[in-house]
């Protein structure tokens, strides 16, 4: 392991159509650490190096160039972390060999291999996964195991650590990586201080389960099924059981049942459930309401439902759900 007194380099691969956040996010959250808490002497924590296979400008995904050196011109420099954002053209992933076969030659050497979203296609295919476990976003998981069977994808985690190598899902998870990676390297006092001053959580809750179920419902509906899910999410509070949602559908209760599961993907009773529990995320990180005030305006009636609802999909109690929100919030001075 390095020595945390000294200057660690990361180097960020860029490459054409990447997704903007996977390198900005990282990117951000490094610099806000060198920020927060720079080495004695004012030296930076963190040395970072945007690196692609030719260097220059590269365009990203949404059209923004990224200046880039070489990856020639790392040839004599050490590497500590070196991380591989996602992002691609289409529905292929694809990267250039020369980018592969110097990702199979370096990912050997540095201390810490990393990967935001789709950015593990490239480590798969520079060998780097081989018998690991890892992350990327929920939409490529299935496509990742399909082309790199040896590679166990987990396709809810919200970044994945297997011995040196870590891999983060889709887009955002890339900022909850580099926080992880600088609590590994200086400890959570300053991963806290760091996502206080991002706003966002140290450590989110649940997995991708949390976005992709609802919004997959969701996109693969229109129609009247989206005007339902409209009043759905208005009534929260009343009686949404399958026999009242198929009276506002004027279907009976099992064609109703039948036909939702089949466009939607789920049970009418989990889409309420989802759209409940969303709610309650809502009222819980933007106020103070009482947890039994926020069960009865979702819909789930009391509070031990809905802290068995948190626990069951999100994997953590309604009052430390809302405390880790809280955490988020910038300090108050001493």
């Amino acid at each position: 392991m390095s020595d945390p007194s000294e200057t660690r380099h990361v180097v960020l691969l860029a490459h054409e159509n990447m997704n903007v956040l996977d390198l900005t996010g990282p990117l951000q959250a490094l610099h806000t650490a060198n920020q927060c808490s720079p080495l004695a002497g004012g030296r930076l924590r963190y040395e970072i190096t945007v690196a692609s296979e030719q260097g220059g400008l590269v365009a990203t995904s949404a059209g923004l160039q990224v200046m880039s050196v070489s990856l020639a011109s790392l040839d004599d420099v050490a590497i500590d972390t070196l991380m591989a954002p996602g992002g691609c053209r289409g529905e292929v992933y694809e990267a250039s060999a020369g980018l592969v076969a110097w990702v199979a030659a370096r990912g050997q050497a540095v201390r810490r291999l990393c990967s935001i979203c789709t950015g593990a296609f490239l480590l798969a295919a520079a060998g780097q996964l081989e018998g690991r476990r890892a992350a990327t976003h929920w939409d490529w998981a299935t496509r990742l195991s399909r082309l790199h069977p040896s590679v166990h994808v987990d396709a809810d985690r919200i970044f994945v650590r297997d011995g040196n190598v870590w891999s983060s899902a889709g887009v955002t998870a890339g900022i909850d990586l580099t926080l992880a990676l600088i609590e590994d390297d200086h400890g959570h006092r300053l991963a806290i201080e760091v996502a206080r001053q991002l706003v966002v959580f140290v450590k989110r809750s649940g997995g991708q389960s949390q976005f992709s179920a609802p919004l997959s419902a969701q996109s693969s509906t229109g129609g009247d099924f989206a005007e339902l899910h409209g009043w759905m999410a208005a009534h929260l509070h009343e009686d949404l059981r399958v026999e009242v949602l198929a009276d506002w559908m004027n279907m009976s209760p099992r064609t109703f049942a039948r036909v939702y599961r089949s466009r939607c993907g789920v049970t009418p009773a989990k889409a309420v459930e989802t759209l409940r529990l969303e709610a309650a995320r809502r009222l819980l990180e933007s106020g103070t309401l009482p947890i039994k005030r926020v069960a009865a305006l979702t819909g789930l009636s009391d509070e031990q439902t809905l802290r068995r609802a948190f626990l069951r999909v999100l994997g953590v109690a309604p009052a430390d759900y809302r405390e880790r929100f809280r955490s988020s919030a910038p300090m108050r001075p001493a």
